[in-house]
């Protein structure tokens, strides 16, 4: 297991969503510094660097939801996946779409893995514990490429 701390962007405008998921995290054993971006637009300034993100982190991994504002989940996955320096940063897809068509798309742009939105707390924690055990315990991850 990574023994410094595992950086992960999650891209979700959901509030409640995100509380869960800080408090999933929270309580298992990973030790995980959380980002946030709350729209499309966003998570792509965060990973590119720019304004008010120039110092951010290169995350280990994202979670990334299908239904946002201004700059969708399927469109910002497509823009990781086809970026030299952020494509073998794995993309979680964590979404309330069950929708065929979502699921065949976000596996065509290269999603790492695709998992339906728990519904209650206890369901959310076991979700993030399965993430944290596969993710960073079983999965070796790449290591983080400088940005250029």
């Amino acid at each position: 297991m990574k023994t410094e701390p595992v950086h992960i962007l999650i891209v979700d405008d959901n509030t409640t969503d995100l509380v869960i998921m800080r408090e999933a995290f929270a309580d298992t054993q990973i030790d995980a510094v959380l980002d946030v971006a709350v729209n499309g637009e966003e998570a792509m300034k965060f990973l590119r660097r720019g304004g008010e993100f120039a110092k951010a982190p290169r995350p280990d991994l994202i979670i990334l939801d299908l239904n946002m504002p201004r700059k969708n989940g399927h469109e910002v996955l497509y823009e990781i996946k086809n970026d030299p320096l952020l494509l073998r940063i794995p993309v979680i897809i964590l979404t309330t779409s069950q929708a065929e068509e979502d699921v065949s798309r976000a596996y065509a742009a290269h999603a790492n893995c695709y998992i339906r939105k728990p519904v209650d707390f206890v369901e959310f924690e076991k979700v993030m514990a399965t993430i944290e055990k596969f993710w960073f315990e079983v999965v070796i991850l790449p290591m983080a490429k400088p940005y250029a």
